[in-house]
């Protein structure tokens, strides 16, 4: 179970969309965090990539290098 406390604004806004369309809010929270989650889990790993090629730890290959080791050059 999770709790959430919204803004009044975004709460509104979710009781508007709920009523609307006959839906509930917690449908639409449930999207929006299902929707959300997997470009916040990209971001996190994204970024630690990242640090691990500025501290050296990992290297990073061009394209071209790529194409070439899977014979996709043209």
């Amino acid at each position: 179970m999770l709790a959430l406390r919204l803004p009044e604004e975004i709460e509104i806004r979710l009781e508007k969309l709920a009523k609307s369309t006959g839906r509930t809010k917690s449908f639409y929270a449930r999207e929006a965090i299902v929707e959300h989650l997997a470009d916040l889990e990209d971001l996190y790993l994204a970024e630690k990539r990242l640090a691990k090629v500025r501290n050296g730890k990992s290297k990073t290959f061009s394209l071209t290098a790529v194409e070439a080791e899977l014979g996709l050059a043209n």
